[in-house]
C-alpha cells in the first residue's frame, strides 16, 4: 500500500481495491478499509514531561540544591538545554508547547481562568490550528495526557462541556488529572476524560491516603500496559504534567524531611551556592555576574531569628515535593524500559513552564487562598495561624495548602533576579530541559521557544509529523507553525 497523504487529516481512506461481485463468488475484501491510520516508519513514542513552576536553580541536575537523580540520569544519557524559553505564565506555554504556535496565536495571551472577548486571549484554540496530540493521533499514535491541564476555560469545565476545549477534544486518546491551574495533591479535583471524579474516594483512607503523584505515575504505566496489550508495535505519545511544584506544596514528611537543616542558611546564601555549582557545570558562563537581590525582597539576615525556622521549612517541603516529581516521573521511565522500549522512545522532559512562582508573597503561606484573596497576613500571624492546623511539621500535610516566600521562588530562579508573572529579566521565561540522545554528548548551549523541536532519541534521529508543516484539519484552512 502507497505511503498515504498526510497533508490533509483525517487521513482519507483508500479507495476500494479489492473485486465486489453480486455475490461472494468471485468477490475479494480490501482490509484496507476497516484499518487504521498507520504512523511513518520508524516512528518513535515520545514522552513529553513538564514540571510546573520551577525556577532555573531549582533542580541538581543544573547546580540547583534539589535532589533529581532520574533527572540527571536522563540528562547525562542525552542532552542539555539551558536556554529553553517558555512564557512567564501556566497556560501560555502548555498552549505554545502543545500547538507549535505563540501563544496569542491560539487564544493562550493569559490563563485560562481569563478567558475573554479579545482576539488572543480567547483561551479557545481556533480550528485552524490543530494541536499536536491530534496531528500525531491521527497519524496513527496512542495519545494520552496525564497530570495538570489549564487549557480550559472555568464555565466550561462541568457536563455541558465544549468538550473540544478539553484535552480529548485536543486529540488525546485518554485523559486523568486536573483540568484547573492548580490542585491539592492529597485532596484534587479529578477529572477522567470526559467525566468529572471529584475527589477520590483513597482520600479518606487514612492507612493509605491518595496522592495525586503517584496516582499519575500508576495511571500513566496502567495505561501503557494496556496499550501494549493489545498492539505491540503503536507507537505512543505521553504528555506527563505534574501538579508539582505550583501551590499547594503537599508532599509526606518523609520527603520534606531529607532536607532538614539544608536550608537554614537563607536564600541569599543559597543563591550564592547555586551560582557557584551552575559555573562548575557550564550551566552559564564562567565569567557570569550574579544579578543582585531587589528591594522587595528582604536580606536573610532581616528575618527574625523566631521566624527563620518556620521559613526554613516552606522551602524543605518545597525541596521534598520536588524530588517526589522526579521520583515519580523515574517510576514511567522504568517502566517504558521494562517494555523494552526505552531506546525506541524520545523524552523530553522540562522543568519549569515558567519559573518559580512569587504568588506565596515575602510572608510565604499556610494556605495559598490567602494570596489569591487579597488577604494581608504578615509571617508571625501566618505562623500562628499555621499552629493552629498543626505547625511547620505539618507543612505540606492535608491541613494545609502552603506556598512558600517569594524570596525562596526568588533564589530558586538563580541567576535570573525575578521570577514567574514577571516577562523580563528572564526568570520568568528561561528554563532547562533534557533530551534523551546519544550517549555522551556535551551539555549544549542551545536556544529554543515552546515550539516542535526535533531531536534525537536512542540511537537515530527522527523528525515528527509535528514538526512537518501542519496539516489541514478536517476541512478547515490551517494556520502556520511558528516553531
Amino acid at each position: 500500500m502507497s505511503e498515504p497523504d498526510r497533508t490533509t487529516l483525517p487521513i482519507r481512506r483508500p479507495p476500494f481495491g479489492g473485486v465486489s461481485n453480486r455475490t461472494l463468488d468471485g468477490s475479494k475484501p480490501d482490509w484496507n478499509l476497516i484499518g487504521h491510520p498507520e504512523p511513518p516508519e520508524g516512528s518513535p513514542n515520545v514522552l513529553l514531561v513538564l514540571i510546573d513552576d520551577a525556577g532555573f536553580g531549582n533542580p541538581s541536575t543544573f547546580g540547583g540544591p534539589i535532589s533529581t537523580p532520574r533527572y540527571t540520569q536522563m540528562a547525562e544519557a542525552g542532552l542539555r538545554y539551558n536556554r529553553f524559553h517558555v512564557t512567564a505564565l501556566c497556560s501560555p506555554t502548555r498552549a505554545a508547547l502543545l500547538t507549535g504556535r505563540n501563544n496569542h496565536a491560539v487564544g493562550f495571551g493569559s490563563i485560562g481562568e481569563l478567558s475573554s472577548g479579545f482576539p488572543g486571549y480567547t483561551a479557545t484554540v481556533p480550528r485552524d490550528c490543530t494541536p499536536v496530540p491530534r496531528i500525531l493521533a491521527e497519524n496513527g499514535y496512542s495519545t494520552a495526557a496525564f497530570g495538570k491541564w489549564h487549557l480550559t476555560p472555568d464555565g466550561q469545565q462541568g457536563a455541558a462541556g465544549p468538550f473540544d476545549r478539553w484535552p480529548n477534544g485536543w486529540g488525546f486518546d485518554y485523559f486523568y488529572g486536573f483540568l484547573g491551574g492548580d490542585s491539592g495533591q492529597w485532596d484534587p479535583c479529578l477529572a477522567e476524560n470526559q467525566k468529572i471524579i471529584g475527589t477520590p474516594e483513597d482520600f479518606y483512607d487514612k492507612e493509605n491516603p491518595y496522592y495525586l503523584p503517584d496516582a499519575m505515575a500508576d495511571k500513566t504505566i496502567e495505561w501503557l500496559h494496556g496499550v501494549r496489550a493489545q498492539d505491540a508495535r503503536k507507537p505512543f505519545f505521553v504528555y506527563f504534567s505534574t501538579g508539582c511544584s505550583h501551590a499547594p506544596h503537599h508532599v509526606a514528611p518523609e520527603w520534606a524531611d531529607k532536607y532538614k537543616g539544608k536550608f537554614d542558611q537563607g536564600w541569599d546564601r543559597l543563591r550564592e551556592e547555586v551560582f557557584a555549582r551552575q559555573k562548575e557545570l557550564g550551566v552559564v558562563p564562567a565569567d557570569a555576574q550574579l544579578t543582585a537581590r531587589d528591594a522587595a525582597f528582604p536580606a536573610w539576615d532581616q528575618v527574625p531569628g523566631k521566624l527563620k525556622a518556620y521559613y526554613a521549612r516552606q522551602m524543605e517541603v518545597y525541596a521534598g515535593f520536588s524530588e517526589n516529581a522526579d521520583y515519580n516521573v523515574g517510576r514511567v521511565i522504568d517502566a517504558i524500559a521494562e517494555l523494552g522500549e526505552l531506546d525506541n522512545t524520545l523524552i523530553i522532559w522540562i522543568w519549569g513552564d515558567n519559573g518559580a512562582s512569587l504568588e506565596g508573597a515575602i510572608t510565604g503561606s499556610f494556605n495559598e487562598l490567602t494570596m489569591q484573596n487579597g488577604i494581608p497576613l504578615t509571617d508571625e500571624m501566618q505562623l500562628q495561624l499555621a499552629e493552629r492546623y498543626g505547625g511547620i511539621g505539618a507543612w505540606g500535610g492535608q491541613m494545609m495548602d502552603p506556598h512558600y516566600s517569594a524570596a525562596w521562588a526568588w533564589a530558586g530562579n538563580t541567576p535570573f533576579q525575578w521570577s514567574k508573572q514577571v516577562g523580563s529579566h528572564l526568570g520568568g521565561h528561561a528554563t532547562r530541559w533534557s533530551s534523551t540522545g546519544r550517549p555522551g554528548s556535551p551539555a549544549p548551549a542551545r536556544c529554543a521557544r515552546t515550539s516542535p523541536t526535533s531531536s534525537t532519541s536512542g540511537r537515530r534521529s527522527w523528525t515528527s509529523p509535528a514538526s512537518r508543516p501542519p496539516p489541514t484539519s478536517t476541512g478547515s484552512s490551517r494556520s502556520p507553525s511558528t516553531g
